[in-house]
């Protein structure tokens, strides 16, 4: 896989087995980059949290573009050392937690302008996840209905057989 855009732009990164995760495609990264620049505008000065790491490649389009914070969380632990390898041979190391997701978003103390939630398609657990973020701007990436919530629904994309979901919450 290859860095799509930004100062990393073109560097190559590894990814685990596909039997472990499922990275997002480059042409869907340039997608939902593009689409979140139209949204929330310049990326400086901005977080990210990338709550299913897989291979660390979101994270690391959001550094390469201009986030100044990148968070991840990865419960597989060979996922989790491939995301530690890939941010070092960046010369960067990686705010990750390994975990379940599940039980460590409740316990975290911030709120990120942007999160990033693409767990294993029929995982069930997008509706867990998004009863337990603080965010500004959610991107949910599926392939199965979800039920939004309280949330509003900014734009959807399709890439595929996947479709990219921008939410925002609706207080």
């Amino acid at each position: 896989m290859i860095i799509t855009s930004g100062v990393y732009k073109g560097r190559k990164i590894i990814a685990p087995d596909e039997k472990i995760t499922r990275p997002t495609l480059s042409k869907t990264r340039m997608g939902i980059f593009n689409t979140l620049y139209s949204i929330i505008g310049d990326f400086e000065g901005k977080s990210f949290l990338d709550v299913f790491g897989g291979s660390g490649i979101m994270g690391l389009e959001a550094l390469s573009r201009g986030f100044d914070k990148v968070k991840v969380f990865e419960l597989n632990k060979k996922s989790a050392e491939i995301i530690k390898k890939n941010y070092a041979q960046l010369g960067l190391k990686p705010d990750i937690t390994i975990g379940d997701s599940l039980k460590l978003l409740p316990k975290l103390n911030e709120i990120f302008d942007v999160i990033y939630i693409d767990p294993p398609y029929y995982s069930g657990v997008y509706e867990d996840v998004l009863s337990k973020i603080k965010g500004n701007i959610i991107i949910v990436e599926h392939v199965t209905e979800v039920n939004f919530g309280d949330f509003d629904i900014i734009k959807q994309k399709k890439y595929g057989n996947s479709t990219v979901t921008y939410l925002t919450k609706n207080v």
